[in-house]
């Protein structure tokens, strides 16, 4: 299944894709959150008949496919290409910081560019990152394997990691600054369910800035595979239906350029992740 959020943000409503239209599924369920996942929500949509929900008129915004999560775990430097051009030690386990619910956005909303107040003007330094996400179907602690930790997630979605790397890097070495201004996670268009993705671990992923490749590589090229982070998360914390985990980027950031190169007002984004979908962002300054 493939299942999407749609309308003004804030108010979204789900649904799903299926023959390439978007069906309401509102008159049958409230949302794609914690509820609906922790209550076996995908086997009572699954046993739904198409014929029942409204098609989605072509002019509703796209929404995140998912509900604020209650966490939003991120892996960094998980390539180890990525972690050379960041000058960066290659991680003995996962490396993990968070995003914040106030990041997630619909993946063809704009992404705004933060204001600088210690500079008087606004970020010269926002930066991109193509990576895979998955989503959590149950709650779960202390997973063995990861066979087990399989049996946890609800798909997986395309998201573009967007980062701050002055705010990152330079105020006092804090990630989460960087990483969790308003908008900085274009999460979606689809949530794909596990059945429909085939291996996580051998997907291709690309990123364009105004039309350039910039990113393309694969998830065979991660550290740590998607399964095997499930399984280690869930040593630290108990993961909670509607979870997400961003499991990192390859490399081609900006901040890896010769010289490197950031986002600016006006510029424009594609975030592929193969059989996930595609997602356009226009990047522009805070008002």
């Amino acid at each position: 299944m493939r299942l999407i959020r749609f309308g003004e943000k804030g108010s979204e409503k789900p649904g799903i894709v299926h023959d390439g239209k978007r069906w309401d599924c509102s008159d049958h369920f409230t949302d794609w959150n914690h509820d609906f996942f922790a209550n076996d929500g995908l086997q009572w949509l699954a046993a739904r008949d198409i014929s029942s929900f409204r098609q989605v008129p072509v002019n509703e915004r796209w929404g995140a496919p998912v509900a604020r999560p209650y966490k939003i775990i991120c892996v960094g430097l998980n390539y180890a290409d990525h972690a050379a051009e960041s000058q960066s030690k290659v991680p003995d386990e996962p490396l993990l910081f968070s995003k914040y619910g106030n990041a997630l956005n619909g993946p063809f909303d704009k992404v705004l560019i933060p204001r600088d107040l210690k500079a008087g003007t606004h970020s010269t330094h926002t930066d991109w990152e193509v990576e895979l996400a998955i989503v959590i179907s149950k709650d779960g602690q202390y997973l063995q394997t990861p066979e087990e930790a399989a049996d946890h997630i609800a798909g997986y979605c395309t998201a573009n990691d967007v980062s701050e790397r002055d705010f990152q890097k330079n105020r006092c070495g804090q990630w989460f600054k960087g990483k969790s201004c308003d908008t900085f996670l274009p999460l979606g268009p689809e949530l794909v369910t596990p059945d429909e993705v085939g291996d996580p671990a051998n997907l291709n992923l690309e990123l364009k800035v105004n039309g350039e490749v910039r990113q393309s590589s694969n998830t065979q090229h991660m550290i740590f595979k998607p399964l095997f982070l499930v399984q280690y998360i869930s040593q630290f914390l108990t993961l909670e239906a509607g979870d997400v985990i961003c499991t990192g980027t390859p490399p081609g950031v900006g901040m890896g350029m010769n010289p490197p190169q950031f986002l600016k007002d006006g510029d424009e984004v594609e975030v592929t992740v193969e059989g996930l979908g595609t997602q356009t962002q226009t990047f522009c300054n805070h008002p």
